[in-house]
């Protein structure tokens, strides 16, 4: 990660793996169709209102500031994402799930259904363009599924032994997690996150995750399943 001169205008751009492939088929089906806004550089509390100079000059601070260049990791960059909200909005928008925090034994399943408070004046609802759900580190899981009209298709995984985010789209998810112990080594737990995020809104929330390496009897309480291994 670096700085970049903020003396000009600049657009600094990189290309995914994805990307690139595309870029490097040369047949047209790279085509830059969204794109995202964000303000993770930016310190507002340096927003001076009594600035000797008057008002033009409250923000000279921050107009000042470096820019950070461009990395493909979307866990230390974009985190602060901007949104367009209808005209006379007086409450952002909040994305809620049924659980604060995910713990599973191996190989147990549970579901996990986001809402959105205060989106176009309604208090809780899902999104008609559902959800975002970024785990952080996908070697934990064995499956993560989106459930729903806006459920996008699984990928394969082409790189299942490196510490990598996966994203998938749903109004609801479904996850089970590794029955495995390679991973834990001398540890009784691994750790990671699920990040929520509304596609209308923009809002999101991260749910701390939590795979124990200790074995349970078959259960079904409030939604997650453990199994019994031998």
């Amino acid at each position: 990660m670096g700085y970049l001169d903020n003396t000009s205008i600049t657009v600094d751009a990189i290309l995914t793996k994805r990307g690139r492939e595309l870029l490097a088929r040369g047949d047209g089906s790279f085509r830059i169709t969204q794109f995202a806004l964000a303000d993770d550089e930016v310190d507002y509390t340096l927003f001076n209102e009594s600035h000797p100079n008057g008002s033009q000059y409250y923000g000279e601070a921050i107009e000042n500031m470096p820019l950070l260049e461009a990395i493909p990791d979307e866990n230390n960059i974009m985190i602060h994402k901007l949104v367009t909200l209808p005209r006379g909005t007086t409450k952002l928008p909040i994305v809620t799930a049924n659980v604060s925090k995910i713990q599973l034994s191996l190989g147990a399943t549970t579901s996990v259904n986001p809402n959105t408070l205060n989106f176009q004046g309604l208090a809780n609802v899902t999104e008609p363009g559902g959800y975002l759900a970024t785990i952080a580190d996908r070697r934990l899981l064995v499956a993560d599924e989106g459930v729903g009209s806006a459920a996008a298709s699984s990928t394969a995984r082409p790189f299942s032994n490196s510490a990598l985010s996966e994203t998938i789209r749903g109004t609801s998810f479904s996850l089970t997690a590794i029955n495995s112990t390679t991973l834990f080594g001398s540890n009784t737990k691994l750790l990671t996150t699920l990040t929520l995020e509304g596609v209308d809104s923009g809002a999101r929330v991260t749910i701390p995750v939590e795979i124990t390496k200790e074995v349970i009897a078959t259960s079904n309480t409030q939604g997650v399943t453990g199994v019994t291994l031998t």
